[in-house]
């Protein structure tokens, strides 16, 4: 009896060094991968990829940037996806959580979050987006947050950077589904990662080992949205069916 071959994925990765980008990255590396990384450190950088060279992956390079640089986002894609060879899976988990408190008080410290977590995504996914088009396949796998499902007093603007992207990636999937191409909203709740670590009950936060087990799994069976962990759907669910009138006097 034969037997189905699986050939292993070409995977351009943004935001490597971030937790659960590098938990993901090392189930992808067991599997033999084809791996590009982008980060902004480039210590850290080189950290990882010599990690998930150990742990099997087929191929691994890197590129270092400033994903904020916008301006650089198209020939940094498309040198990312020549070194690789094509593209099947673009994995987004460039971000930032930002300060709350600064940001209600300075407009810039604001437009920075919405910058790194909105804006920057959206001109890297347009690109990416139209590559996939053209060829009629791809998978676009991004990190979004729990925390875009609605506005609470203690990280709106946060959560606002990542409801629009939730929204854009919802535009963008009811735009290139028919294409052959899949969009897939990642939603994890805290995670217990460097970026939470000072975060109060951090100690309590998702394992990033379990959380990437569930990404891989969802961008496999190309799904659509992923809650992670699982019980973050119900939670968000009563959550935003709370009336605003009892919602607002709520401290959450």
């Amino acid at each position: 009896m034969s037997q189905t071959v699986t050939t292993p994925k070409k995977i351009l990765v943004l935001g490597a060094t971030s937790g659960i980008a590098q938990a993901t990255c090392r189930i992808w590396a067991a599997q033999g991968a084809s791996l590009f990384l982008v980060a902004r450190s480039a210590e850290k950088l080189a950290a990882v990829a010599q990690d998930l060279q150990v742990r099997g992956a087929g191929f691994v390079d890197t590129a270092v940037a400033d994903l904020d640089d916008t301006e650089q986002h198209p020939a940094l894609l498309a040198h990312a996806i020549n070194a690789l060879g094509g593209m099947d899976i673009a994995y987004l988990a460039h971000g930032i959580l930002g300060d709350q408190e600064e940001a209600e008080q300075e407009f810039n410290a604001a437009a920075q979050i919405l910058y790194t977590n909105l804006l920057a995504p959206v001109s890297l996914l347009t690109w990416l987006a139209n590559f996939c088009v053209q060829r009629r396949t791809g998978t676009l796998a991004v990190l979004s947050s729990v925390a875009g499902d609605r506005g609470r007093k203690s990280n709106y603007v946060y959560g606002s950077s990542k409801a629009g992207l939730s929204v854009f990636l919802q535009g963008l999937r009811n735009r290139v589904d028919r294409e052959g191409v899949t969009v897939l909203t990642i939603k994890p709740g805290p995670v217990k990662t460097a970026m939470t670590a000072g975060m109060a009950k951090s100690s309590s936060f998702a394992d990033p080992d379990q959380v990437a087990k569930s990404i891989v799994a969802a961008i496999a069976a190309r799904r659509d949205v992923l809650y992670v962990p699982f019980l973050w759907l119900p939670i968000m669910f009563v959550i935003r069916h709370i009336p605003e009138r009892i919602f607002k006097k709520l401290n959450l």
